[in-house]
């Protein structure tokens, strides 16, 4: 699990707004550019090729 202190400082590589841990704890969300970056073994990875987009 990710702390709520490394989320506070962890920002979207693409377009550097705040992202927030998806309800499943698996990944995380860019609400402005709707990226969303994978957790392996409780690492986010924040490269863009690794992202998808989500639609909603």
């Amino acid at each position: 699990m990710i702390s709520q202190d490394l989320l506070d400082i962890l920002v979207c590589p693409v377009c550097k707004k705040p992202m927030v841990l998806k309800e499943n704890g698996e990944s995380l969300k860019c609400g402005v550019c709707r990226r969303v970056y994978p957790i392996q073994d409780d690492i986010p990875i924040l490269l863009v090729d690794a992202a998808t987009t989500d639609a909603a």
